[in-house]
């Protein structure tokens, strides 16, 4: 009976632990960027992403309020550009597990022994965020955010200003010295 309680609340620890978005980013080293306060959207690159426009607002205002919040101002000649890119892949899982638990009579002969196969299926989306510099135009700073999408209208806006917000949260770059 305790194994069964045991595997219940692994799959409950296991589902939680993947709705969670996993970030990475990259800079350019030699760039200071105490020296950014403005940015704007660069609208050519994003009228290019392939997704629905409801989202494209919603990641556009997510960014908008991040960067607000960050002290930066968005403006007619900004210091930066910000682009976004999005990708989605379909997330096979198959996990694999022997039960012995719970039927029968122990662990001698058992009707219902043998192996279980749980499979589940996930879309995983990936939202790039760049940011360039303007007067460059060359990249100086990409954030990744991966993590399972939903097509719940009702819990988009949060999932992704989830997304926006952890990968945002690593502009600035700590640069060590």
């Amino acid at each position: 009976m305790k194994t069964k309680y045991l595997l219940l609340l692994f799959l409950i620890f296991l589902l939680a632990s993947c709705s969670s978005v996993r970030v990475y980013s990259d800079y350019d080293k030699n760039v200071d960027f105490s020296a950014y306060k403005t940015y704007a959207f660069y609208k050519t690159g994003i009228d290019k992403v392939e997704i629905s426009d409801f989202d494209k607002k919603r990641i556009l205002r997510s960014i908008d309020e991040e960067m607000s919040a960050k002290g930066l101002t968005k403006s007619e000649t900004p210091d930066l550009l910000i682009n976004i890119n999005t990708k989605a892949e379909k997330s096979i899982d198959v996990n694999q597990f022997n039960s012995a638990w719970g039927y029968g009579w122990g662990f001698g002969w058992n009707p219902y022994w043998g192996a279980n196969t749980m499979v589940s299926t996930t879309i995983e989306g990936i939202l790039i965020i760049d940011l360039i510099d303007a007067k460059k135009k060359e990249l100086v700073w990409q954030g990744e955010g991966i993590g399972n999408l939903t097509r719940d209208t009702n819990k988009k806006d949060e999932n992704i200003k989830n997304f926006v917000s952890k990968i945002l949260v690593l502009y600035p770059p700590i640069v060590k010295k």
